[in-house]
């Protein structure tokens, strides 16, 4: 059968509500002789994408590119996605996915998978950027908006993989705020050692033969002299760690990168882990439910006196005004990367990509560059030089003094 593709409304629609009201559609035969039909809108506006569309289509049969659409169900291809996928990714990325997916077929009204186009895509980031954010009266962040939309690209790359869309859909990106994210300087990780550490009550576990602030103060100097995640602290084991080499094996079920990696152990690191002593199975573990970690972790710091800024636009929780155990990571980097080689850098951060590696490296250059770079105008420097004649002369060293 020839190949032919043309546009057209429906006469029962036309008589019933006029040819501007009426819907157009995009008829075609594809090369097997199969029969489909396309809805485009109504009006002028539904006209101009049914052409564009018959010009396209007719390009695809011509080039021999064309795939004619599917008509499974998004429901359908999010119980495959969720069964031949997620199993093979962590728990909480799982959830993530689940979560966008979610979130994508609620804002959209999605029901075939093949029915997906840019349009779509740009309808769901407008909707999705009005939704309500965790903290109250905030809306959701241009962070989370490019989450779901880096997790709902992800999974329509399996899409047409599995031939349900002809094409990816294009993902513009969502322009975030920069700022120079939270990290723990030596100050502030001079208070949380002296004053946060002692005012902790857990872990006091019968017979764990140490008190809850060495535990504390073990964490947070390996926290801060290791980089190491909150996950692969507590961890640890034992048997992975070797007190006389220095060295530590975070293990691919216990890390992000899903690898096991041989990673060296400051001697000050060493030291606070041997006081914890070898009862426990993993020196760090916490013993009661996740939540009461971060739960004593914020009331410590709060009783110490921590209390940062907080620049964002919502109702302000005191988790606002305290440091999370991601911003000792940031500050190994940060603190460590103007004295390693990117190459080491990137090994003890366990990162795949140097990308990931750079971006903190691009964060400690930020906050680490020296102020006398800048350049200073000449008649402010003639102004300091002036300041430095008319100021008092020193004493004369004495040549005998020490």
């Amino acid at each position: 059968m020839p190949k032919s593709i043309w546009i057209f409304q429906h006469r029962r629609e036309v008589v019933a509500r006029g040819e501007a009201g009426a819907t157009w559609y995009c008829g075609w035969y594809d090369a097997s002789g199969k029969r489909h039909s396309e809805s485009c809108g109504k009006g002028s506006a539904g006209r101009n994408r049914a052409e564009k569309r018959q010009r396209r289509l007719q390009a695809e049969l011509d080039m021999g590119v064309y795939r004619a659409p599917t008509k499974t169900l998004w429901t359908e291809f999010v119980e495959q996605f969720e069964r031949d996928v997620l199993p093979g990714l962590e728990p909480t990325t799982r959830r993530a996915y689940l979560e966008a997916l979610k979130t994508f077929a609620r804002h959209t009204g999605v029901t075939r998978i093949d029915s997906i186009d840019n349009r779509m895509i740009d309808t769901f980031v407008a909707r999705r950027r009005n939704d309500p954010g965790k903290k109250a009266g905030a809306a959701v962040s241009p962070a989370t908006v490019a989450k779901d939309l880096r997790l709902i690209k992800a999974a329509l790359g399996r899409a047409v993989d599995w031939g349900y869309l002809p094409a990816l859909p294009k993902f513009r990106s969502v322009r975030q705020p920069e700022k120079i994210p939270r990290y723990v300087t030596e100050e502030d990780f001079g208070i949380l050692y002296t004053k946060a550490c002692p005012l902790a009550r857990h872990p006091n576990q019968p017979g764990q033969g140490f008190k809850a602030e060495d535990w504390w103060k073990a964490l947070i100097v390996a926290a801060f002299m290791t980089g190491l995640r909150i996950q692969e602290l507590t961890a640890m084991r034992w048997e992975d760690i070797d007190l006389e080499k220095g060295t530590v094996i975070t293990r691919a079920s216990d890390n992000k990168g899903k690898r096991d990696a041989l990673l060296p152990l400051h001697p000050v690191v060493v030291e606070h882990l041997r006081r914890l002593g070898t009862t426990n199975e993993c020196p760090l573990a916490w013993p009661l439910h996740e939540r009461t970690l971060w739960a004593e972790w914020g009331r410590i710091q709060k009783a110490a006196g921590i209390h940062l800024p907080c620049q964002g636009d919502h109702e302000h929780t005191d988790a606002c005004h305290t440091f999370g155990f991601h911003d000792f990571r940031r500050a190994f980097a940060t603190h460590n990367a103007p004295h390693l080689t990117p190459e080491a850098l990137q090994k003890l951060m366990q990162h795949r990509s140097f990308k990931t590696t750079l971006g903190y490296i691009n964060l400690a250059n930020q906050i680490n560059q020296a102020a006398t770079t800048y350049v200073v105008p000449g008649v402010l420097k003639v102004r300091g030089d002036e300041a430095g004649k008319t100021a008092p002369k020193r004493a004369p060293k004495d040549e005998n003094s020490d």
